[in-house]
């Protein structure tokens, strides 16, 4: 009996070191993510804004639903394979460069924007995506931060249009 109470008392530190750590950390964070391909700017645009497009090449991505945007912006919802649903709005899509995503649901401990800038770079094109993340639960907070990493969903996005664009990606800098 004395090691489950002993188990059930660690465990429980545990937790309230994480959430003392959680709200320890500011609730905005930013970070980024800046990759080179050889195809053009143009090609880069067409395949990030084509959201339509999603599920061919993102893995993360099982079935995307259109909603209805905001004064005619695009708005859809992603669906993972697992059958999380994520709903987005294209607050900025000034072709062939610039390209904001921003989370829209309103009910789920996280929240934020993707700023895409994609630049002409030698004979290719460079992309820059910056997230400007919210997390508001303290202990998802701890864990997006040190348990997951603030960057590993860009990375994976990166990766992803690597591979749809024939190439191939490696994390090039951490904010």
């Amino acid at each position: 009996m004395k090691w489950l109470l002993r188990t059930v008392g660690v465990l429980a530190a545990i937790v309230l070191v994480v959430t003392i750590a959680g709200m320890a950390l500011p609730q905005n964070h930013v970070a980024q993510r800046s990759a080179h391909f050889s195809a053009s700017p143009d090609k880069v645009w067409s395949i990030v804004t084509d959201v339509q497009s999603y599920p061919q090449w993102r893995s993360d991505v099982a079935s995307i639903e259109m909603l209805s945007g905001d004064e005619g912006k695009i708005a859809w919802r992603e669906v993972s394979p697992k059958g999380n649903r994520l709903s987005y709005e294209a607050a900025t899509a000034g072709a062939p460069s610039h390209f904001v995503t921003v989370i829209t649901d309103r009910d789920i401990p996280f929240g934020g924007s993707w700023d895409y800038r994609i630049m002409p770079d030698g004979t290719g094109s460079r992309i820059t995506i910056t997230e400007n993340g919210e997390v508001y639960n303290p202990i998802f907070r701890f864990v997006s931060k040190y348990v997951i990493g603030h960057t590993a969903t860009l990375d994976k996005y990166l990766a992803s249009l690597a591979t749809r664009l024939g190439e191939t990606y490696s994390a090039s800098g951490k904010t």
